[in-house]
């Protein structure tokens, strides 16, 4: 794993010109349009600015939707997992979970709660007709060689020697290296959720207990009039105030975090074992290495029974392109989670076989979704709303090492799409009382404005998409896009072993066509990556 003062930079190979595919959603030939990308290498901080402008990979293709022109038009959508509270669905699906482990228990009927779609869409699949048509061959090595090339007779030209003068900015191994500032606050932020009352609660009166509370606290009061400093002593010793009402009745008012729902403990005989293991995506990690067989026998037998895939459409070669090859440098800085960044698999293990993998990307501010794939046996247990709640309590792990990873990203949101639907009703509930003619309260969670890309509250966009496939969220007609290409000059090019900035680069070029690309590519990833990303021209 590189260290947070080793890394090479990104290398991406811009796909000029717009592309036409067949939609995965509304089936439409070649409705779907998309610019598209080959990340060679990849830095977290670069992937997150650019998902942060409607950019999302799959494999290592990184694409970003023609919002005004594509016929589903994808919205970048997040949820907010510290005020995330768990619906009454998202409960049953828990408590499902925990019957199962604990005896056994099998669900019957349908599975009311298992609308969870795989969060890598439909869509990618025609994004890849073209990735097979490239047949791109990246010889990271060549790269890296040439790039120390490049950085060497740059100094010796400087007549200086880079070991002693940019000791950060080096070959190591066979990567660049490169200084990056973590930018991470301090100290981690705490929040607190305060108990919401019950559905149609008069406020005004004092809150019901149970017959059974009552009882205890009776007795609790009939224990303190006859030994009172006893009582006294006993609330003292255990580091709590003196109170008439005791401490499970107070709790009981307040409603249980997701880590109690998920964490609840099990007994000693309990029927099943399930543990959730965090692998990172590398063929150099043994624990993957290891797994990699069962992995992928599972993903074969999901996509074949869910999605109705032949077997010469999911095979080990798709299966490594799409879910197993992340452009993404795994990088381990002093501030970040203990796991590091990069791409991982989230296995989860039932009684010592895999059921369900999760494919997530870690990253500076979120955990994205990439995809899941499980066991079609186990559909009962709604694994794909239960693996997105493990992901959501799996964030809120992370943030309390690394203050700033504090949000979740489900991928794209399309508001045409039915498949969609799932992500509202995980982000979605109904006003507690509907006689009160109050609007529907949503969970805390974002859509990307595509043209300014600045996060608006979900509840603020949903009228505007009934009324319209494509929809500018900011509502200020004034506020621009604040990190657009300003300065294209100052883009980063690889060329013929050099590096250099774009305004030196196209005196170089007669190519008038060339110009168009690059300009547009640097429209589509703004200025900050621009200046960071070599964008390889050949």
């Amino acid at each position: 794993m590189a260290s947070w003062a080793a890394l090479s930079p990104s290398i991406v190979e811009y796909f000029e010109g717009e592309d036409s595919y067949r939609c995965g959603y509304c089936k439409n030939e070649s409705g779907s349009r998309s610019n598209g990308m080959w990340a060679h290498s990849m830095t977290v901080q670069d992937y997150q600015d650019l998902i942060d402008r409607g950019w999302r990979r799959s494999g290592k293709y990184v694409y970003k939707p023609v919002m005004n022109q594509t016929c589903c038009p994808q919205y970048t959508i997040r949820c907010r997992p510290l005020q995330f509270q768990p619906s009454k669905s998202h409960k049953k699906v828990l408590k499902k979970m925990l019957k199962f482990l604990a005896k056994g228990e099998i669900s019957k009927g349908n599975c009311e709660d298992e609308p969870m779609e795989p969060t890598m869409e439909d869509t990618v699949a025609g994004d890849f007709a073209l990735i097979n048509k490239l047949d791109i061959q990246c010889d990271l090595k060549t790269l890296s060689d040439d790039l120390k090339e490049s950085f060497e007779s740059e100094e010796k030209k400087k007549g200086k020697s880079p070991k002693k003068e940019e000791p950060k900015e080096l070959i190591q191994s066979q990567h660049i290296e490169e200084k990056l500032g973590s930018g991470e606050p301090s100290h981690p932020l705490k929040v607190h959720t305060a108990p919401k009352p019950g559905k149609g609660a008069d406020l005004s009166k004092p809150p019901c207990r149970k017959a059974k509370e009552i009882r205890k606290e009776r007795k609790r009061l009939k224990l303190m009039q006859q030994n009172p400093a006893g009582e006294l002593e006993g609330f003292q010793a255990q580091g709590e105030p003196p109170s008439l009402f005791p401490r499970k009745a107070n709790k009981s008012n307040q409603p249980k975090s997701l880590e109690d729902l998920i964490f609840e403990s099990l007994p000693e005989n309990a029927s099943h074992k399930l543990e959730v293991r965090l692998v990172p995506v590398s063929f150099e990690d043994p624990e993957f290495k290891s797994s990699f067989s069962q992995s992928f026998s599972l993903y074969v037998k999901y996509q074949m029974a869910i999605h109705q895939d032949p077997p010469d459409e999911c095979g080990k070669t798709e299966f490594t392109r799409f879910l197993c090859s992340s452009p993404l440098e795994a990088e381990n800085p002093p501030h970040g989670p203990d796991c590091g960044y990069g791409s991982f698999h989230q296995q989860y293990w039932l009684d010592g076989r895999i059921i369900a993998v999760g494919v997530i990307d870690i990253l500076p501010y979120c955990v994205s979704s990439v995809y899941l794939y499980y066991d079609p046996d186990y559909s009962f247990l709604s694994l794909g709303v239960y693996s997105a709640l493990r992901e959501i309590g799996f964030t809120r792990q992370l943030h309390q090492k690394t203050s700033q990873l504090s949000y979740y990203y489900m991928g794209f949101y399309i508001h045409s799409c039915p498949k969609m639907k799932y992500k509202l009703c995980f982000l979605w509930t109904q006003s507690q009382s509907r006689k009160t003619g109050a609007n529907g309260q949503y969970r805390p969670s974002d859509l990307l404005c595509p043209e300014t890309y600045v996060w608006v509250p979900i509840e603020q966009c949903l009228s505007s998409l009934e009324n319209s496939k494509y929809c500018r969220f900011n509502q200020d007609p004034e506020a621009v896009d604040e990190g657009r290409s300003k300065e294209p000059d100052r883009l980063q090019v690889f060329h013929k072993k050099a590096i250099m900035p774009y305004g030196v680069y196209k005196k170089q070029q007669r190519d008038p066509s060339e110009e168009a690309a690059v300009l547009q590519y640097a429209g589509l990833v703004g200025q900050a990556c621009s200046e960071r990303m070599l964008l390889l021209r050949n």
